[in-house]
């Protein structure tokens, strides 16, 4: 995952006098995300998206955020099809912004509404919506997208407590999810976090009641239940391998933390 920000190449901040005359071009191709086996995800988000995705915690600088799990190699998504569309219900908000993005100046204190200038969709020939009017004011629709991600960075920021609190109670421990695949190879998903069970059930009934309080109790079960797709992150992968060679052996999937 080296891309800048994990999926933009040449993210540029937004202007009239750069972009007066640019277009975007919407369509249903995340060529983008090929490279990226987990995205962030928001605590509001964990609702919809524990149902099919495995939820993990990963480091973001000093901050712990939940990410859904995409793949078991690096740079590996296994939620795009052959032709780049999105297989799932539920795109992850991350995916959902591109080719948008905030940039935060040196301080933090100011936010520079980006566009990703390689995104296949950008083009000066008019197709889809204009970023900027005659008038070198934002359009509509550019406006509906600073509001997307001004929403994005607020929920961004919640769930920043939310991870926080996690680490403040000592409940995030190194976790392993191991797949063999049928041609006996053993992989291994590393460099994620989980909630311990057992630190949980050892929480006095303060400090579990301050977590239901707030939902964050809900927001771990949740955690906690989407484990369960590492199964299906499995069955992506044998899918995928399964094009170029016959499965040899019934293969399995165990997500543990240790």
């Amino acid at each position: 995952m080296t891309k800048q920000l994990l999926i933009y190449q040449s993210a540029a901040p937004l202007s009239a006098s750069r972009h007066g005359n640019v277009s975007l071009e919407a369509n249903d191709d995340y060529t983008f995300s090929a490279g990226v086996n987990a995205v962030p995800l928001m605590a509001v988000e964990l609702v919809r998206a524990a149902t099919e995705y495995a939820i993990v915690f990963t480091a973001a600088g000093d901050d712990v955020v939940p990410a859904a799990v995409l793949g078991i190699k690096g740079e590996q998504n296994l939620y795009l099809t052959e032709d780049a569309h999105w297989k799932a219900k539920y795109i992850p908000a991350f995916i959902r912004r591109y080719p948008f993005v905030f940039a935060a100046s040196e301080d933090k204190k100011t936010l520079t509404l980006c566009v990703d200038e390689a995104h296949p969709g950008v083009n000066r020939e008019g197709k889809g919506q204009r970023l900027f009017g005659d008038d070198a004011k934002p359009t509509e629709y550019t406006q509906n997208v600073l509001k997307f991600l001004q929403d994005y960075q607020l929920q961004f920021e919640r769930t920043k407590l939310f991870g926080k609190h996690l680490k403040e109670l000592d409940l995030l421990v190194p976790m392993q999810a191991t797949v063999t695949t049928p041609n006996g190879e053993t992989l291994s998903v590393g460099s994620f976090m989980a909630v311990s069970r057992e630190k949980l059930r050892a929480l006095d009934g303060e400090k579990l009641a301050a977590l239901a309080k707030t939902d964050e109790l809900e927001l771990v079960y949740l955690h906690l239940y989407s484990m369960r797709n590492f199964n299906e992150v499995k069955d992506r992968l044998v899918g995928a391998m399964a094009q170029t060679a016959e499965p040899k052996a019934e293969p399995v999937a165990e997500a543990a933390a240790e």
